[in-house]
């Protein structure tokens, strides 16, 4: 996506202004508290600038959901509280609506550094409708708007594409952080340029692999979408996960790959089992001669000697998915071991490295590499759609606003 003329929080005129932050509280929640925090962490950087600003910060986000109904157990009461633990010296208020009196009630009440977080947005079926008049609504509550919530762009929602036409409307630090690191892997990347690819099926990555094929200089796939290539090209995956009836489509792509001279590196060797199952009986085996009535779980040693060969010719790598069943110990170490070279080359100013997704944060998390990259997208869907080329609904809403 084009991000010129995107609009940063520096310089902007936000003293004793109402200040409507679109944040992603929708974090991971276990006994009705915050198990994970690392969206709110990621939330600070912007809410440090606004109040140094003088601003009145009120936030709203989504939780879960719960299809335009009020549902007890989706509500922002408990993401409130921590985010109030977190900020040090300052008050969070909580209003138990996103629009109408209770919302303007607690706004209000707001000083310029004030913070209150709004009830859940998809307690109103508006917000998934992006419906104008809800978004007019949520416009009502303040003078200026600001989209901190990457992971929310690629929804076309009232709270993030409506509003942003209603408000002068700015990108959070995070959004720009988010952005530049991003625009700095595809759009104008040091080369040669290295996309890491793997996960379970290769349907859920057919525009990702397309997109990538034109922009990148060479391709690691793993994981089931590696499986599906193999069996395109008549290896015998046995009984693992794999995808036969898009075998013409895994073809189609290497072909694409070959004629936009991006090298597509396969595994040569594996870590195969009987079993799905932590500690299983595993074997290591030629990727030709895996045995029958066991499943490819891991990339083997000698693939993973390909692939950091090809690691360390790169100047930029985006990574996406991971090469095995990270899961279960001990099919996590290929995905761990590329991971620590990808860190180790990040560290020594040899590699721009970039990663997203569910999985990946979670497996660059277990390899305990997360902070030594350049940068980890927190984001699951939008991350995806930003690969395959697609505009982000809310990033679109900033640029034109």
């Amino acid at each position: 996506m084009d991000i010129e003329g995107l609009k940063g929080l520096a310089g902007a005129p936000l003293a004793g202004k109402r200040v409507l932050v679109r944040a992603d509280l929708n974090v991971p929640m276990a006994g009705g508290k915050v198990s994970d925090a690392t969206r709110l962490e990621r939330l600070l950087p912007t809410l440090a600038m606004l109040q140094d600003a003088g601003a009145k910060i009120i936030l709203i986000s989504h939780m879960g959901r719960p299809k335009g109904e009020r549902v007890d157990e989706l509500s922002l009461v408990p993401v409130a509280a921590a985010l109030d633990a977190m900020m040090s010296g300052t008050h969070v208020r909580f209003a138990t609506d996103c629009i109408g009196p209770a919302a303007l009630e607690i706004i209000a009440q707001l000083k310029d550094g004030d913070i209150a977080v709004l009830e859940n947005l998809r307690f109103h079926a508006g917000e998934e409708a992006n419906d104008p008049a809800f978004a007019q609504a949520l416009a009502q509550l303040a003078d200026v708007y600001v989209n901190d919530a990457f992971s929310c762009a690629h929804r076309a929602h009232a709270s993030t594409q409506a509003i942003a036409e209603l408000l002068p409307a700015y990108a959070g630090t995070q959004m720009l952080a988010e952005l530049q690191a991003l625009t700095s892997a595809l759009g104008n990347p040091n080369r040669p340029v290295l996309a890491v690819v793997g996960g379970a099926k290769i349907a859920s990555k057919i525009g990702v692999l397309t997109h990538l094929i034109d922009r990148v200089d060479a391709l690691i796939v793993g994981g089931g979408m590696a499986n599906t290539i193999l069996h395109a090209q008549g290896i015998d995956v046995a009984k693992s996960l794999h995808e036969p009836d898009l075998a013409e489509t895994a073809r189609g792509i290497l072909a694409a790959a070959s004629a936009a001279q991006c090298d597509v590196l396969l595994p040569t060797d594996a870590v195969a089992a009987e079993a799905f199952e932590a500690d299983a009986a595993h074997v290591i085996c030629d990727i030709s001669v895996v045995p029958p009535g066991s499943m490819i779980l891991d990339a083997g040693p000698k693939s993973l000697a390909l692939f950091k060969d090809r690691l360390a010719a790169s100047k930029t790598v985006l990574w996406n998915g991971p090469l095995g069943a990270f899961e279960i110990a001990p099919f996590g170490e290929g995905t761990f071991s590329l991971a620590r070279e990808a860190a180790k080359l990040t560290q020594s100013g040899a590699l721009v490295s970039v990663a997203g997704g569910g999985d990946t944060v979670a497996a660059l998390n277990a390899a305990g590499v997360t902070a030594d990259f350049s940068y980890v997208s927190a984001a699951g869907g939008a991350f995806l759609e930003w690969l395959e080329g697609r505009e982000l609904p809310g990033v679109a809403a900033l640029v034109q606003s």
